[in-house]
């Protein structure tokens, strides 16, 4: 969901962006953004190319290049990020019937987003959107970076967006069933762009998310392992059949919510005691909305006057609690519900070297019911060998939460910045990467830019 600090900032979501593309620069024959001119995205519907000074976001912002409004509550404040990457940028759109995205004033669907530095090195990565945000969501947070280190990046919008996500397609489950759909088609058709703007294919290819995105980095390395060569999954949304997932956790928080709910409650589905200092602020940004949208897309029977034909109209009612969701009982649900569930669920029969990492004071999916369980579905299957996961001490949903407490969370970024270093080392050099443990939170030293993947071992899983 598309929040800041105390006010949701889900508003911003909903309003379309309407901005005056400047006219791009040319390239030049002996490097900066050399053939510009060859570079077409198979599949597109539509695609715009410019050749930039700067790809990150310090030379992006304010321009139709990026939305730092679609980055909010990500990172922390204090962030240091990279700047100064030349190269090509390629905005466009797939074929799509639904029109929730209303950035550049496209009102389409299946926006993406391909950017190739001038100095490559070869590699590929690829994002898909977190929560209900855009395919700008996470340059500062991810593109940035791997930028700089010289990667291709493409993100894309996952075909809807937005809290009437929910709305798009005929059966229950299409619109989670799509996002899984776009990531490999940008997937294959980056890697084609790539391949005509450098001379060939790229080398390696990595996929990696937030949240959503997390659960898109999952889906992929089961489904399509052949795509990619590792990813680094960030707290990624557990989705199974027959629980856990989104909807046999928040109905508990829902209730709580609206008084009919003990803390205890909430510990019996995975929230983490020491979290209870966030709650306040969730139930008022994440909970009720999350929950209703989320059981619209995959149960629409069970209360269809709420959300109704949107998840509401102002703020207010779009974060709202649907008062029928403090006693959802996912369990007790018709088959079909578990069915269209089914359609998306994850199997932890990883392909490729994945890392995941988690947060022990996520009020949002909590590590209990999420990652605990996804780690050992991945070892139930018989693929523990190709992952790592690390619990970070301190670290919560939503990295901006850090500037709020300061002294109780930490961000999770550069610890995801050092996992995605350890991945491409694994992957390259076979260099395994530490087992599995909790990442301690430093009494001191700088917390927001820093991060060693080393800390107080945990048993074995």
């Amino acid at each position: 969901m598309h929040l800041s600090l105390g006010v949701p900032l889900l508003a911003a979501a909903l309003v379309a962006t309407a901005l005056t593309w400047p006219s791009p620069a040319a390239g030049t024959a002996d490097g900066h953004c050399a053939r510009q001119d060859r570079v077409h995205v198979p599949g597109a519907a539509f695609q715009r190319s410019a050749c930039l000074t700067d790809l990150t976001t310090t030379g992006l912002a304010g321009t139709p290049y990026t939305d730092t409004a679609d980055q909010a509550g990500l990172t922390a404040r204090a962030t240091r990020t990279p700047s100064g990457v030349p190269g090509v940028q390629v905005d466009g759109y797939f074929p799509d019937s639904s029109r929730f995205n209303a950035t550049h004033g496209w009102q389409h669907d299946a926006q993406f987003v391909i950017r190739l530095p001038d100095h490559w090195n070869g590699g590929l990565v690829v994002t898909g959107a977190p929560g209900t945000r855009r395919q700008y969501a996470t340059d500062t947070a991810i593109s940035d970076q791997v930028l700089a280190q010289g990667y291709a990046y493409a993100a894309t919008d996952k075909g809807n967006n937005g809290a009437d996500f929910y709305r798009d397609g005929i059966r229950p489950g299409d619109a989670v069933a799509e996002w899984n759909a776009r990531t490999t088609q940008l997937t294959r058709a980056a890697k084609r762009a790539v391949a005509r703007r450098y001379g060939h294919a790229p080398r390696r290819t990595y996929m990696t998310g937030i949240s959503n995105g997390g659960y898109l980095t999952r889906w992929q390395l089961e489904n399509h392992p052949e795509l990619y060569d590792g990813g680094v999954d960030w707290e990624g949304a557990l989705w199974t059949a027959d629980g856990p997932n989104l909807l046999t956790s928040l109905p508990a928080a829902v209730a709580r919510t609206t008084g009919s709910a003990r803390d205890e409650d909430l510990y019996a589905v995975g929230f983490a005691r020491g979290s209870e200092f966030l709650w306040p602020y969730h139930e008022k940004a994440y909970w009720g909305v999350t929950q209703k949208i989320y059981r619209a897309e995959f149960d629409p029977a069970y209360d269809p006057a709420c959300p109704g034909p949107t998840a509401g109209t102002t703020t207010e009612q779009v974060l709202a609690p649907c008062a029928t969701d403090a006693v959802y009982d996912y369990a007790a649900r018709p088959a079909s519900v578990h069915r269209a569930v089914a359609r998306v669920a994850l199997t932890g029969r990883i392909g490729r070297p994945l890392i995941t990492l988690h947060g022990d004071l996520d009020a949002l999916l909590p590590e209990a019911a999420d990652s605990d369980v996804y780690a050992r579905m991945i070892d139930a299957s018989g693929r523990g060998r190709l992952h790592r996961y690390y619990t970070v001490e301190g670290g919560t949903h939503v990295d901006g939460l850090y500037d709020t407490y300061p002294d109780r969370l930490r961000p999770i970024l550069p610890c995801y910045r050092s996992a995605f270093d350890a991945l491409v080392s694994w992957v390259e050099r076979g260099t395994p990467p530490p087992a599995d443990h909790a990442v301690s939170r430093p009494a001191s030293g700088d917390v927001v830019d820093s991060c060693t993947l080393a800390g107080r071992a945990e048993a074995a899983r």
